[in-house]
């Protein structure tokens, strides 16, 4: 059980179509991939290869950046074990699976991984 990087920082945005100009004619930013049907965007940060992703999805948990990890279930069953607190148990993502833990002071952690990409 570890956090492998840091994948993708969420962003919440009004309009995904504009944020998005912004952050690739702007900021430099590579577009990577769209998902009409959620109303995402992933861009590329060239050199860490981790995403800004911006949607509209306001019940998208809040936590800001994503770590990854291997697999999510088997993760929230091992940090369970270890006497762990899950905030949101394991739900699906356009790419695999998404929970929120807390760490010891009771802030949320998000992890997810990429079990739909294999």
């Amino acid at each position: 059980m570890k956090l492998r990087k840091i994948d993708c920082i969420m962003h919440f945005t009004e309009d995904v179509e504009a944020s998005q100009k912004f952050y690739t004619d702007i900021l430099g930013l590579k577009l990577l991939w769209k998902d009409e049907k959620y109303k995402m965007t992933g861009l590329g940060l060239a050199e860490t290869g981790a995403e800004i992703v911006l949607h509209q999805e306001p019940d998208i948990p809040q936590n800001e950046i994503h770590y990854l990890v291997d697999d999510v279930e088997k993760f929230c069953k091992e940090f369970k074990s270890c006497g762990g607190k899950i905030y949101t148990e394991p739900f699906d993502i356009r790419c695999g699976k998404c929970a929120v833990i807390s760490d010891n002071e009771g802030s949320g952690i998000s992890i997810l991984d990429l079990t739909k990409m294999k």
